[in-house]
């Protein structure tokens, strides 16, 4: 019986982990990279002609630049604001997609449709049930001198519609997107 309990309670505990949102990371670093070889770094622009991208945009990426900035600083990089000063060009790419979450009517449990003349009819139809955004953002480092892609890694994750949740999920985000750069 006490097994029983105990291997229920963790089963618990794993599903409420697997439910949980979680940031996905992705590296691919060059054959023979290393972070520690370069010294000074810039970002090369962002192109901000987006549809829809909402009040807060602009003010997102400067925030995205800020950690990845903060980030690299602490690996011993030092951010530079001419491009053809840096030896290592830092290139984003943000994505923000709108999900939809659905759930399909079960037959058995859900009542039947009602089609006029008494008659009835069970379908299976998709219900939307809510509405959401998975946010992506890729890193691309370019050597400027050999003009060479030397390591490109992505974070995804469903983010929060609030300010101060979504500045959290960046900085949580960067910092173990930046941790998977190899020294």
């Amino acid at each position: 019986m006490r097994n029983l309990v105990s291997s229920t309670a963790f089963l618990l505990c794993l599903l409420f982990m697997a439910c949980s949102p979680a940031t996905n990371i992705q590296s691919e670093p060059a054959p023979g990279f290393a972070l520690s070889t370069y010294r000074q770094f810039a970002f090369m622009e962002v192109s901000s002609e987006v549809e829809d991208a909402g009040p807060n945009y602009q003010g997102h990426i400067h925030f995205l630049k800020q950690e990845i900035a903060q980030q690299l600083e602490q690996r011993g990089l030092r951010q530079v604001e001419a491009a053809d000063e840096a030896d290592l060009l830092i290139n984003l790419g943000i994505v923000v997609d709108k999900q939809v979450q659905t759930r399909e009517t079960n037959i058995i449990t859900d009542p039947p449709r009602y089609i006029g003349q008494r008659r009835y009819t069970w379908q299976s139809k998709e219900v939307e049930v809510g509405r959401y955004n998975v946010g992506t953002v890729s890193v691309h480092l370019v050597d400027p001198v050999q003009n060479e892609l030397v390591w490109q890694g992505t974070a995804e994750r469903i983010i929060s519609d609030r300010p101060e949740k979504l500045r959290e999920q960046i900085e949580k985000g960067i910092a173990q997107l930046v941790e998977e750069i190899p020294s």
